[in-house]
């Protein structure tokens, strides 16, 4: 029995060093290219952590706010940040939690956000803002909007999530999830498994850009250097996304805004008719357009489509 035992623990310990060198290597590898550094980088030093944004441009400002999905992060406007710049001065974020900005041990929530977004519209921009945003961080913009509605402008929603989707809050297997991925060493081998290079390939491929064609290698590396930069702390938003942590009901919110809106959607997208009719329907000064041929993010598939759209409304 003592042999038994011992030889068990012998073993364990030889696989948690074996996976603890796994994840070490594994985010090595997705950080060798540096595709996320930026000649126009800033940090702005905010109370939970350095947030790394872009700035570029002189005019009227525009906030880039992108998606909370794996591997997110301000590259998601990389298409369309020289032309936007062209008329308008603006700053591409990375959220906490995402990108090359700080990753602290956290739950992110819809409020943290919040917070970020005026924060840094008021400390480092300044003045009244344009704000674009894709995905789940549009209730960001709308939260922030109904809280401080003279800090914001005109808002321009890329394929937003669907309110349903929206109104779902963590629940006991959710809770779980976000328990178990940010448990050390074993949480953060399965956080690798979810975001390695086939993973983040099928996602290209199947959800956000509709011709395979216009897949490119840079975009995937950039999303996986995203994800494991500078190491396994990328996990900590992930985690709170899929715990359903960064979800709140914003109904409420987008009836009382009173500000123009509008939904630019990927024709392809999944039920983007349905989530904008939606959206119209509690706020009926929302308009809608949709481009062929493109999915989750056409603005890094056809980003010169994007902007005509965007030159249009803004």
């Amino acid at each position: 029995m003592k042999n038994k035992i011992k030889t068990f623990i012998i073993l364990s310990g030889l696989t948690t060093t074996v996976i603890h060198i796994i994840n070490r290597i594994k985010n090595s590898l997705y950080n060798i290219k540096n595709y996320l550094r930026h000649p126009n980088n800033n940090y702005y030093e905010w109370r939970f952590g350095k947030i790394r944004y872009i700035k570029k441009g002189t005019g009227s400002p525009v906030l880039l706010i992108h998606d909370l999905t794996i591997g997110s992060s301000n590259y998601e406007f990389n298409k369309i940040i020289d032309s936007l710049s062209e008329k308008h001065e603006v700053y591409a974020i990375d959220l906490l939690g995402y990108g090359l900005s700080d990753k602290p041990n956290i739950t992110y929530t819809n409020y943290l956000f919040v917070q970020l977004v005026i924060d840094f519209i008021k400390n480092i921009i300044g003045k009244k803002t344009n704000i674009i945003t894709t995905g789940d961080s549009v209730q960001i913009a709308v939260m922030a909007c109904h809280n401080d509605p003279e800090a914001i402008h005109r808002m321009i929603f890329i394929n937003p999530q669907n309110l349903y989707e929206l109104n779902k809050i963590p629940s006991k297997q959710t809770r779980f999830l976000k328990f178990f991925i940010d448990t050390p060493i074993i949480g953060t081998f399965i956080y690798n498994l979810l975001s390695n290079k086939a993973t983040m390939e099928k996602l290209f491929n199947e959800e956000y850009i509709y011709h395979k064609m216009n897949v490119e290698e840079k975009d995937i590396l950039s999303y996986l250097e995203a994800a494991h930069y500078p190491d396994y702390t990328s996990k900590y938003a992930f985690s709170s996304y899929i715990g359903k942590y960064m979800n709140t009901n914003i109904i409420h919110a987008l009836k009382e805004i009173n500000h123009c809106i509008y939904i630019i959607g990927g024709e392809e997208e999944k039920e983007i008719h349905t989530t904008a009719e939606n959206y119209i329907y509690y706020n009926n000064s929302i308009e809608a357009v949709f481009i062929p041929y493109t999915k989750h993010l056409p603005h890094l598939e056809t980003g010169a489509k994007v902007m005509e759209y965007i030159n249009i409304f803004l």
